[in-house]
């Protein structure tokens, strides 16, 4: 049979135009092709010749710039079109099944070809920005609307109305034509670019010219939005080149923190009376999140369209109609194919949109809330306690991220109910009254996933406290490991941790129990929803239970869980939100500071009183408040600020500062002195304005003089010069504060660099040895990321910030505080004398120290908070002479401790050498070799701050092995088999019901013979579900336990050069972060990816199964959705990586700036601040929407996937022949594809990143242990110990040159050894040596007769003694302490404290011996914990007692004391001093002089004074 035009039926005239040309309809057909052949012929040369001449002066993001009116609108009636289109092709094919006529359904298919080259063709024109050529879409458009007009015109002239389909269509398109065209006269209108003399000019957006944004989302075409088309280059490219911050450029105007910060604020203000969040929230987002949730119905009322079309497809399988109806067309299965792939498509589309638009308006919102809030903070707030910086870094990391959470959840709020409620009806519809019973299964269980998922949130608080405590436990142990190691406790300790994490433990065991309650619940709960249903459906229903009906239902019930599912979620996202809320506005109108307009001159501006002003007290309304505005050098003013009957508080009704009158005079050196807490510092930051006036006032020396009344109103003294300079005051708190960043960021502080004048005030500090130490002089890191510095340091630094700002005012708050006393005097000749007297710049400076009276100009000092005399120190010793003699007998007793303190080695000393230490371990480690080298960089780059930490790894199958072999055999086997005993016996109930349904519908005994075992089928498929879901769990808290004990084994027992060498912050990586991922992250991640490909398996299988030809459409989809996986999960995994480092910086800036608020006030950096904060939130939000467009990208992709899936498995199934009831079982399974696709993609994701944490522990747990058997049994020391060093030589690493070489010595029983010599002349090293510490390598100590490295580590270090130069204390009781073993007697103990001088200091506190030492001892003052260090050895009466520079950090008199006692108690044993004091060592037996590792002198002291040129001679002379 020959196709032509208009058909060929027998007898048929269809070519005849008797009754008119219009009136044959296969004319009008053929008129209807002219336009679409008309547009065909005229674009397709324009497309291919090509764009190169036309394209735009500005250089853009080329294919980017929208620029025409209506885009939008445009796409969306093009799809349409192409829609409607599809229809009309559908129904000329379906209605042509008697004869071919092509002009049925051939002008509908060019009518499709043209619309898409119509979207193509505009496409170009507009990215090439060439408006004319659009005048051949205006013809087009036009053309098509006339024609068909026509056609509808004579179908009605027919009569043939709206019930046929034909002329629904054809009605469709031509509204549609209309409507483009009437698009296409707007574009006209706009642009003018025809028919008009001047045609607009336009030019890209602000943010396309600009080509370091790359996020494009808001600038693509609809198509590109949709789909993240834009994203392609990207993710593709990810995979030559890691993802870096360059590459991801900068965020779009419209969407930095600055434009949404403002665009908050504004809907904040705006509400006058009581501000609340949510409506500003509402105001300043309301219409994305709007906008999402229309997406989000469209796209849960178009997942109804799935069960839908399959009870349509497995229901018809007939053919055959003329002139059709709407309905009769969709009972087409074809048809109804294609619209179930259109739908899916549309829905997918939706869904993803919805998602984007929420995580966006979330990000916008995340970026504007607190920042600005945090530095209008009043100072009292914080030291009144209502907030502290705990709480503000929580409102950052957690509260905002609570809200952000919310809202990317909140459109589920709205749209679960309508899909529930849909969902219920379309059940009834299909099944009746046994649909109720079913969604009552459902809605019952529902309250109960609600209390599992609270119960989880609550164990997750607990598991969190535990280990905290866990990581509090094993920083201690890590920080003090050198100690545990000698004294050979290092097992006590590190049970202590294992108890800790038996709690923790027991607590995650909980936490799995209820994760794997909930997903159990999540898969049983459709299960026993189908259950309930189809067997009251066989015993109550008449009807037997038809495939379509059955299968439609099926995918209905899982329609349903997910909303049920996401619901518990959504509501504790939504109360926890609401609390973040509450927290936020308490913040948001918690009290600000007065406005600062006394230091700005340019500003004239009436001050808001009441917010920072509140009184209780009774203060007549006329009290000014008088805040002037900015002084000037003015000497004729002779001050510069001078305070009148000031009144201040921090806040409460109680004033800290009562009646101060004082002034300050310009220029001069003005010192504030007086008791701890008479309100020194108060008064500094009352002159800052940063406590709160109750009266009185702060003048400061300016011109013009105004006052600000308490109506607000302005009254002017003097006229004169108005002057534009502003000035900040350079201030250093008490309490040294320094910023994340270099030393010389740290002292210069934003202020330009001066190479002169910085090296002035580092010398004026004494900073540079201190800077020498430095790995990288002074552009170290300092702070949280960096090095930290001793309090000494930080305060010199703080105070050369001051020194080095260019202002008139310096303000200095006890700078002499954490400084030994040659650095004070320093500081105060050449920084305060010197440097700053030279500028004339007016300094006020609080001090303790009073021998520095004498040079202050002016003094004010302070008692009880108010101003006790004032003057110079002649006016003091005149007029009150009472105060004047205090002050002396005070400046006596300060020279006598300076006395004491110039004999000591000085504080600062130690400190640089403990900086010196802390760098030793450096250097040794740029000495390792290669290979160790590579596997050192790629453990230490993981930790590192850098970007670019990205190296390729595909998933480590090998890590993925390690960590189910830690979980145990057992787990492994039972997890797997359950998990494929699950999923077959899933396939089989529905296989079970494709039988039952398909099986004769008239014989109602055997309809119901198939119950039995459906039930049998449904109740193995929970336990199995509750199974899985168990040894899932399981598995996991097996595989953190044993993990975690390894590591802790394996770090406790590795050699101290391991501790040298390895940062304490990377070790604590892995019992933190990585830990938390081991425990908490990974099992749910193997769940969900085990779950999800196995449900993609057995679909792909049971579909096979039904239609083999399936097979064949398998093989290129497999290959598209390998590549997609392969591409997005490199790009995945760099993207996650910058999100995490990118946040670091930013929850740093915040605490810092938090910390450092009257700081940052005081020398009016605000701006500066906020400008980083909103720098690194934009940072941060960049790599954060990149991370959210990249799942979208997958997430399109694979939906779409499924959808063709779907698609090929109807066509599969429509062709082949097969039982109605197998198609709805093959369909019902292709939907399931389509949801998990892409989770098994994600999951992969995921899975990858958090190997690496298993990596990560993996690497550590290589490391090698110390050799603590030995060669010989366990011989016990005898209690008269001889020594002998034999040709001994050491070094700390294979690698390294050695330490000591071919050193001899002889020590007899009960001598007294003193060593001496320069800073790395080898003495600690030799101590270490006694305890095999380092690496002997030649020679050897013989004890008694005993090669020490033959005996077991635990006998030798159990049997020696050491105190260290650095006391160490552990958190716990002082029994702890002292006798961690609980071996001893409380006599004992106490008689150790009575030796150490410290038994009235214990006696005095709460608990005696069980008394609480606090984390590292800090409730103690440095020489009480050395003394502590001092009992501890005692109490351990070993034969040897090593001294390592004990007694660096106790007074003179107490020293005396301890070497009279260490003389008497350890009068029989063998004691061995290490000296920085030679005078300590003069009494000794024996004394060793060292220099460069080998022994240099060696005898009894007095022999080696009389050699003059000697080199212990020359050591005490100089310590004389």
């Amino acid at each position: 049979m020959a196709l032509s035009f208009c058909g060929n039926d027998r007898g048929s005239n269809a070519y005849s135009v008797d009754k008119g040309v219009l009136d044959n309809g296969c004319f009008v057909d053929a008129l209807n092709l002219v336009p679409h052949v008309f547009l065909l012929f005229i674009t397709f040369p324009i497309l291919f010749i090509g764009w190169g001449s036309q394209s735009s002066k500005v250089q853009i993001h080329h294919n980017t710039w929208l620029h025409f009116p209506g885009h939008n609108l445009r796409w969306i009636l093009t799809f349409t079109l192409l829609f409607v289109h599809v229809c009309e092709i559908a129904e000329g094919i379906v209605s042509n099944t008697w004869s071919n006529h092509l002009h049925l359904f051939l002008p509908a298919l060019m009518g499709f070809i043209a619309a898409t080259t119509s979207v193509v063709y505009y496409h170009n024109i507009e990215t090439a920005n060439f408006p004319k050529l659009l005048l051949a879409l205006f013809i087009y458009w036009i053309l098509a609307f006339i024609t068909k007009m026509i056609k509808l015109w004579k179908f009605a002239e027919a009569s043939l109305g709206v019930q046929y389909l034909r002329f629904c269509i054809t009605a469709l398109l031509v509204v549609l034509y209309g409507l483009l065209m009437a698009v296409e006269i707007n574009v006209i209108r706009v642009r003018k670019y025809v028919f008009f003399a001047n045609p607009q000019r336009v030019k890209p957006p602000e943010d396309l010219q600009d080509l370091g944004v790359r996020f494009l989302q808001p600038f693509v075409n609809l198509l590109s939005k949709a789909t993240y088309w834009w994203m392609n280059p990207l993710i593709i490219g990810a995979h030559k080149r890691p993802i870096e911050l360059k590459k991801i450029g900068k965020l779009p105007i419209a969407m930095r923190a600055l434009t949404n910060y403002i665009r908050l604020k504004d809907s904040y203000d705006e509400q006058r009376k009581s501000p609340s969040i949510w409506k500003s929230m509402y105001r300043a987002f309301g219409g994305p999140i709007l906008l999402s949730s229309t997406f989000r119905y469209m796209a849960d009322l178009l997942g109804f369209a799935g069960p839908l079309c399959i009870s349509g497809i497995t229901a018809n399988m007939t053919f055959g109609v003329f002139f059709m109806s709407s309905t009769e067309l969709l009972k087409n299965t074809s048809v109804l194919a294609v619209l179930l792939f259109l739908a899916l498509v549309l829905q997918r589309t939706f869904l993803q949109a919805s998602y984007y638009v929420t995580i966006e308006t979330g990000i916008n919102l995340r970026g504007a809330m607190i920042y600005n809030k945090i530095l209008r903070l009043s100072t009292s707030n914080m030291s009144m306690g209502e907030m502290t910086l705990g709480q503000i870094n929580n409102l950052v990391a957690i509260e905002t991220n609570q809200l952000m959470w919310f809202l990317f959840l909140c459109p589920n709020l709205w749209a679960m109910p309508v899909q529930i409620i849909m969902g219920v009806i379309l059940l009834y519809y299909l099944l009746g009254d046994s649909a109720l019973i079913g969604a009552g299964v459902i809605l019952l269980l529902a309250p109960v996933q609600y209390l599992i998922a609270t119960k989880l949130a609550d164990t997750q608080k607990s598991t969190l406290d535990y280990s905290t405590d866990r990581l509090k436990k094993t920083t201690e142990i890590l920080k003090g490991i050198k100690l545990l190691k000698l004294y050979a406790w290092e097992n006590i300790f590190c049970d202590r941790v294992e108890e800790t994490r038996g709690k923790e433990l027991t607590s995650l065991k909980t936490f799995a129990l209820y994760t794997s309650m909930s997903i159990f619940m999540n898969a049983a709960i459709p299960i026993a929803a189908v259950l309930a249903t189809f067997v009251t459906h066989a015993y109550i229903e008449e009807v037997r239970l038809s495939p379509a009906k059955a299968f439609a239902s099926l995918a209905l019930f899982h329609i349903l869980v997910t909303p049920l599912f996401l619901l518990s979620t959504v509501v504790r996202f939504a109360v926890k939100a609401l609390v973040s809320v509450q927290k936020l506005s308490e913040f948001l109108q918690s009290d600000e500071i007065g406005d600062d307009s006394w230091r700005n001159g340019e500003m004239y501006m009436s001050l808001e009183v009441g917010k920072k002003y509140k009184y209780h007290g009774d203060v007549s309304a006329h009290t000014r408040i008088c805040i002037l505005n900015v002084w000037s050098h003015l000497q004729s003013l002779g001050e510069f600020s001078w305070v009148n009957d000031g009144f201040f508080t921090w806040g409460s009704n109680l004033s800290t500062l009562t009646d101060i009158n004082i002034r300050i005079p310009t220029g001069q050196l003005t010192m504030i002195v007086g008791q701890v807490g008479c309100g020194k510092s108060s008064l500094l930051l009352a002159m800052l304005g940063e406590m709160q006036t109750i009266s009185g006032k702060v003048y400061w020396s300016k011109l013009p003089d105004y006052e600000i009344l308490f109506d607000g109103s302005i009254r002017y003294f003097t006229g004169g010069l108005h002057i534009k300079n502003r000035y900040s005051v350079a201030y250093a708190a008490q309490k040294s504060w320094l910023l994340n960043a270099t030393v010389e960021e740290n002292i210069t502080f934003g202020s330009p660099f001066n190479k002169q004048r910085y090296k002035a005030v580092i010398d004026a500090c004494s900073l540079q040895p201190d800077i020498d130490l430095l790995p990288f002089g002074d552009q170290t890191e300092i702070g949280e990321r960096g090095i930290n510095l001793s309090g000494g340091q930080r305060q010199r630094i703080c105070v050369a910030r001051a020194l080095y700002q260019n202002t008139n005012i310096v303000f200095l708050d006890d700078p002499f505080s954490a400084l030994d006393i040659h650095l004070s005097d320093h500081l105060m000749q050449e920084g305060i004398l010197k440097f700053l007297q030279d500028d004339k710049r007016t300094l006020v400076l609080v001090t303790h120290k009073l021998q520095y009276l004498i040079h202050a100009d002016w003094i004010i000092a302070m008692k009880d908070g108010s101003v006790l005399r004032e003057g110079t120190l002649k006016d003091i010793q005149t007029h009150d002479v009472e105060l004047y003699e205090h002050w002396k007998t005070l400046m006596n007793r300060q020279d006598q401790e300076l006395e004491k303190e110039t004999e000591m080695e000085s504080q600062t000393t130690l400190e640089r050498k403990t900086l010196r230490r802390a760098f030793y371990s450096r250097e040794a480690k740029n000495q390792i070799d290669d290979e160790d080298e590579e596997e050192e960089v790629e453990e230490d780059d993981d930790d590192n701050m850098s970007t670019t930490t990205s190296r390729r790894s595909k998933i480590q199958w090998k890590m993925c092995c390690r960590y189910l072999s830690s979980g145990g055999f057992l787990m492994v086997f039972l997890m797997v088999s359950s998990k494929l005993a699950k999923h077959s016996v899933m396939v089989a109930i529905d296989y079970w019901l494709a039988a039952w349904t398909s099986s004769n519908p008239h014989n109602q005994s055997l309809h119901r013979s198939y119950v039995p075992v459906f039930i049998i089928l449904c109740g193995a498929a929970i336990a199995l579900c509750l199974i899985t879901s168990l040894t899932v769990e399981f598995l996991g808290v097996a595989a953190a336990t044993n993990l975690h004990h390894n590591l802790l084994n394996k770090i406790i027992h590795a050699p101290i050069r391991f501790f040298d060498v390895t940062p304490l912050g990377q070790i604590l990586n892995r019992f933190s972060a990585d830990t938390n991922i081991i425990d908490q992250h990974i099992p749910p991640t193997l769940e969900s990816l085990t779950r999800s490909t196995l449900l993609c398996l057995s679909a792909i299988g049971v579909i096979a199964f039904v239609t083999p030809a399936f097979l064949i459409a398998l093989v290129p989809l497999a290959v598209a959705f390998y590549f997609i996986q392969k591409y997005f999960r490199v790009a995945s995994k760099d993207l996650q990586d910058l999100d995490d480092s990118t946040q670091l910086p930013l929850l740093c800036h915040f605490s810092e700036t938090a910390e450092g608020l009257t700081t940052i006030r005081a020398f009016r950096h605000e701006a500066r601040f906020k400008q980083r904060m909103l720098e690194l939130t934009d940072t941060n939000n960049t790599a954060y929407l990149f991370l959210s467009a990249a799942n979208r990208w997958l997430e399109v992709r694979t939906d779409y996937l499924g959808a063709v899936i779907v698609l090929t498995a109807a066509v599969a199934a429509i062709w082949s022949t097969s039982q109605s009831g197998l198609v709805g079982l093959g369909l019902t399974y292709a939907l399931t594809v389509t949801n998990y696709l892409n989770w098994v993609v994600r999951n992969l994701a995921d899975l990858e990143v958090q190997m690496a944490a298993v990596k990560k522990v993996n690497s550590f747990l290589s490391t090698e242990s110390e050799n603590y058997e030995g060669s010989m049994g366990n011989k016990s020391f005898p209690d008269t110990i001889k020594i002998k060093i034999h040709d001994l030589c050491v070094r700390y690493d294979t690698m390294l040159k050695p330490v000591l070489k071919h050193v001899n010595a002889h020590i007899n029983p009960g001598q007294k050894v003193g060593i001496c010599g320069r800073t790395g002349s080898g003495k600690s090293s030799l101590s270490l040596a006694f305890f095999n510490m380092v690496d002997v390598f030649e020679g050897k100590i013989v004890i008694d007769g005993i090669d020490i490295c033959k005996l077991p580590l635990q006998t030798l270090r159990s049997r020696l003694s050491i105190i260290l130069q650095d006391p160490v204390l552990f958190s716990g009781s002082i029994r702890l302490n002292l006798d961690p073993e609980r071996t001893c007697t409380d006599d004992r103990l106490w008689e150790a404290l009575e030796i150490a001088q410290l038994k009235n200091i214990v006696k005095a506190l709460p608990g005696g011996l069980d008394a609480v030492v606090t984390e590292g001892g800090e409730n103690f003052s440095v020489g009480q914990r050395q003394l502590f260090c001092l009992a501890r050895a005692f109490v351990r009466k070993s034969s040897i007692l090593i001294m390592d520079e004990a007694t660096a950090s106790i007074d003179m008199a107490t020293e005396n004391i301890l070497q009279k006692v260490v003389m008497t108690a350890f009068a029989d044993r063998t004691v061995v001093t290490i000296a920085h004091r030679v005078h300590t060592i003069l009494t000794a037996d024996l004394v060793i002089v060292m220099k460069r590792g080998s022994i240099m002198e060696y005898g009894k002291p007095e022999i080696l004074m009389e050699q003059e040129d000697g080199l212990f001679a020359s050591f005490v002379k100089a310590d004389m």
